[in-house]
């Protein structure tokens, strides 16, 4: 659970990762992974590290095309939402408007995934900010003034931290690492800091 340090954080002011904390896209990996591959043996604790080539016993060729699957179309491939984001996500919408920052390079399809899970009175209140690079986040962080950040990997959470934004890790087994940095484990303890 995040420390009060932060104390209440604005939901205008906290943006969100897609990846990793509104969408289960580990789980996504291991099914398509067991489903196309045969590769039924990897369990979501073997994930020690982001970049998953480096901890899985599995081709960097399958590993790429399985996140390629999931990036280009996340509706096709069963991307299911975090449990109880879909809920807390419309909880804060009807707040402020919702603001995504993800790495990924186009925004279509998170704005597809969203139209197949969320209400369609959740939907005009989500900006999704696609930037095709995990190292430029603070910047398009800044520009949509947030003040606070949710993600999954470690490595961009310090990165925000060295540019004034208060990161919140979202507890994966890949980031478990020691980064001394808040963290929340569920979409019921991100409702809890704002709400």
């Amino acid at each position: 659970m995040v420390p009060d340090l932060y104390g209440k954080i604005d939901p205008a002011r906290l943006g969100f990762d897609f990846d990793g904390v509104i969408a289960d896209t580990a789980e996504a990996f291991l099914r398509l992974a067991c489903e196309k591959y045969n590769r039924c043996d990897i369990r979501l604790e073997d994930i020690t590290c982001f970049a998953v080539e480096e901890c899985l016993d599995m081709e960097a060729d399958i590993i790429r095309a399985i996140f390629m699957e999931v990036l280009l179309d996340s509706v096709a491939t069963g991307l299911k939402p975090m449990p109880d984001a879909v809920e807390v996500l419309g909880e804060l919408s009807e707040v402020a408007p919702v603001t995504v920052v993800t790495a990924r390079p186009e925004p279509e399809p998170v704005r597809a995934w969203m139209r197949t899970v969320l209400p369609p009175s959740t939907l005009p209140r989500i900006r999704i900010v696609a930037m095709g690079a995990h190292d430029d986040k603070p910047r398009h962080i800044l520009d949509h003034r947030l003040t606070h950040f949710i993600d999954d990997r470690a490595e961009t959470c310090l990165q925000l931290a060295e540019a004034g934004i208060r990161p919140i890790v979202y507890a994966q087994p890949w980031n478990r690492n020691g980064h001394g940095l808040p963290t929340v484990s569920c979409w019921r303890e991100i409702r809890a800091l704002c709400l």
